[in-house]
């Protein structure tokens, strides 16, 4: 089954003067069509990978969307635009924000979409075995 994988420098804002280069990952399985894969610092020796749902991500690219562990919103600056991501726990004063580039994001994205489209994403599950498996 073909997987959907980019690669992305991101910023790491350590602080609001401190940005700090990193890589991440995105990838998308179809055999999980509901959720894409993100690991930030993909390069260095202690990656953090982050699961979310991919409509979420959809979401972000145009408003700002997500609640809790993951925050997604587009900034437009300079006739460019970025998707800013924070991860972590707010309440707790423990979130990490990156700031990416979103074009790169947003075609990886239609890529994902080509594979298992909005709405197919649950054509392929035998309910029958999951019901079973409830009973």
């Amino acid at each position: 089954m073909m997987k959907c994988h980019i690669r992305v420098e991101v910023t790491h804002w350590i602080a609001r003067r401190l940005p700090l280069p990193i890589m991440c990952e995105f990838s998308f399985d179809p055999g999980d069509p509901l959720a894409v894969t993100l690991i930030f610092d993909s390069e260095g020796e202690y990656p953090v990978r982050w699961v979310f749902a991919r409509d979420l991500l959809t979401e972000g690219l145009t408003a700002r969307s997500g609640r809790g562990d993951v925050e997604l919103w587009p900034v437009h600056s300079d006739g460019r635009r970025f998707l800013w991501i924070q991860v972590g726990n707010a309440c707790a004063g423990r979130t990490a924000l990156f700031e990416m580039p979103a074009q790169p994001v947003a075609q990886w994205l239609a890529g994902c979409y080509d594979l298992v489209p909005r709405g197919a994403e649950t054509a392929g599950v035998d309910w029958s075995e999951l019901t079973q498996l409830i009973q």
